[in-house]
């Protein structure tokens, strides 16, 4: 799957976490704030790789800036960022997450 522009998805309200995915040419980068970043870093990061590479995208960069999201709101939040990165929004694939 081709990134042709940068999507962001999510907010940084509570319990949410915003992702901006943009291209990248050296795998899938993470840029992680979070002030939960020692206890759940690796899930967080974990979450967003696999939902990437289910997606097809294996080069990217990602911001997320986390505040308290679960693994399904994370999972969520990077599909519809990275929909929005390919231009692929008006044909969801759902089966990813």
């Amino acid at each position: 799957m081709e990134i042709k522009t940068t999507g962001v998805a999510g907010t940084l309200e509570s319990s949410d976490i915003q992702i901006m995915v943009s291209k990248g040419t050296n795998g899938i980068q993470i840029d992680l704030d979070s002030e939960v970043v020692k206890a759940y870093g690796k899930q967080i990061k974990k979450v967003i790789t696999d939902t990437l590479t289910k997606f097809g995208i294996t080069n990217a960069k990602v911001k997320a800036t986390d505040k308290g999201a679960l693994d399904c709101v994370i999972a969520a939040r990077t599909l519809a960022a990275a929909q929005r990165a390919t231009e692929t929004s008006d044909k969801p694939e759902l089966e990813v997450l």
